[in-house]
């Protein structure tokens, strides 16, 4: 089988399938899944055949995506194609590719098209979109997570083995447990945000979804560095994997501070993990994780909501109208906060980032669900803002304390449904989180996405 970018490579090299064999795959597998919620745009085949047929007489298969299909979320700029943040009133056409865009198209990856997102990115659910709700996988009744629903189910289904989401307070990895799949998280700054529309532009990354940790380390490497065109880009690198995850001293939150809001199901797929953590060689270490719901309570109570107003302020006084309602209201809640308000939050930051310092002394990674539970759309439409609040507990603090994250699947839980957890650690130690990841989510033999086989 040949589902994953490593696979993939491997048939290429070996004379086994063409780019242009795994492109036909692509769209024939699009046509099968048959979700109009999916994509928003979407490429000719024609012309992606073409550029694949262009590649492969080009002969360079040393290219680290040589031939992969790829899809965006669509925020992200595409060349010759529409960007609409889900808003078709917001939409241009993009002249130039996004940086992550153009490293990967360079790298020999081939576009098919843009993701559906909840609106502005603006939601954890994958509700929030005029353009539809992609269906959830594993049950068409529960939501597939946002913002970057389109990119967590296409790479689910098989439909494409990478795909680019964005990420400011979980968009990156909540999508990935709701699939079954992994969700990088880059550290802040480390790939380029230019040409992508922002949610939060100081918090803001690009990620990857693929099926294994190692995929999503490709991308990585092919896009990470820095970028003169982004004021927020940093000077960091993907440094070498630690040698020995096993011995890893691994934080939790204290058993009477964990969160699933009733869901017997998560909580022992939680209880699961780490047993399998230390079963692996690791650590469990009980840590106050109290400053960390402190700090993901700053992101909607305080001034990075003005953030998200900055980007849309111009259509809300042209056409409110053009903003689904839900949106509409996060959004206008940045309007009017008060500058003393904002360097008070400021203040408070960084006396948290300070108690970060502390935690992360005694450990090497914190370890914590991507999501506390689920929920169906219908529930989620009923109370869009409670629910979709719940979906963050353990990811909205974690641009704000510059921490990297990998979500990697878990379990498949008595309900049928793919739990996932996420380890965390302070910004530019990527590398150590996939060691730790590739051997926990090897060692959950799980399928890949929802693709019935494994690793």
């Amino acid at each position: 089988m040949t589902e994953t970018v490593a696979e993939i490579l491997d048939a290429y090299r070996s004379g086994t399938a063409t780019p242009a064999d795994i492109v036909a795959r692509s769209f024939a597998r699009l046509r099968i899944h048959d979700d109009p919620a999916l994509f928003i745009s979407l490429r000719e085949e024609n012309d992606v055949n073409a550029e694949a047929q262009a590649l492969a007489r080009s002969g360079d298969k040393s290219l680290p995506l040589y031939g992969i299909p790829v899809a965006v979320k669509d925020n992200i700029d595409v060349a010759g194609l529409p960007t609409t943040a889900a808003c078709p009133a917001f939409a241009y056409r993009a002249e130039t590719d996004a940086t992550a865009v153009a490293r990967l198209r360079a790298a020999g990856a081939l576009l098919l098209g843009k993701l559906n997102l909840d609106q502005f990115a603006t939601g954890l659910v994958g509700t929030r979109s005029p353009y539809g709700t992609p269906r959830n996988l594993f049950d068409a009744r529960l939501i597939p997570g946002g913002s970057s629903s389109g990119s967590g189910v296409a790479v689910g289904a098989g439909i494409v083995p990478l795909t680019l989401g964005t990420d400011t307070a979980g968009s990156g990895r909540v999508p990935a447990v709701f699939s079954n799949i992994v969700g990088l998280k880059p550290s802040v700054g480390l790939v380029s945000t230019f040409g992508v529309i922002p949610a939060c532009r100081t918090l803001d990354c690009v990620t990857v979804f693929t099926l294994t940790v190692d995929d999503a380390m490709t991308a990585l490497n092919v896009m990470a560095g820095p970028d003169d065109a982004d004021p927020y880009s940093r000077s960091r690198r993907v440094n070498p994997a630690a040698s020995s995850p096993g011995r890893m001293r691994l934080g939790v939150p204290g058993t009477s501070q964990r969160q699933f809001f009733g869901d017997k199901v998560s909580a022992a797929g939680y209880d699961a993990a780490l047993a399998k953590l230390a079963a692996l060689g690791g650590t469990i270490v009980e840590v106050d994780f109290n400053p960390f719901y402190e700090t993901a309570r700053l992101l909607y109570d305080g001034p990075w909501v003005a953030e998200r107003y900055i980007v849309a302020k111009d259509l809300l006084a042209k056409s409110p109208e053009a903003i689904l309602p839900v949106t509409r209201q996060i959004i206008e809640a940045g309007r009017d906060l008060r500058t003393v308000d904002a360097f008070a939050a400021f203040y408070r930051l960084e006396e948290l980032r300070r108690i970060r310092d502390r935690v992360f002394r005694s450990i090497d990674a914190l370890v914590v669900p991507t999501a506390p539970t689920t929920y169906t759309v219908e529930d989620v439409l009923a109370e869009p803002v409670e629910l979709n609040n719940r979906l963050g507990t353990y990811t909205n603090f974690v641009n704000l304390l510059d921490l990297c994250g990998l979500a990697v699947p878990a379990s498949i839980g008595a309900n049928g449904l793919p739990f996932g957890i996420t380890l965390l650690a302070p910004g530019g130690e990527d590398a150590k989180l996939a060691s730790l990841g590739r051997d926990f989510h090897r060692a959950t033999g799980l399928p890949l996405g929802a693709l019935k086989r494994r690793q």
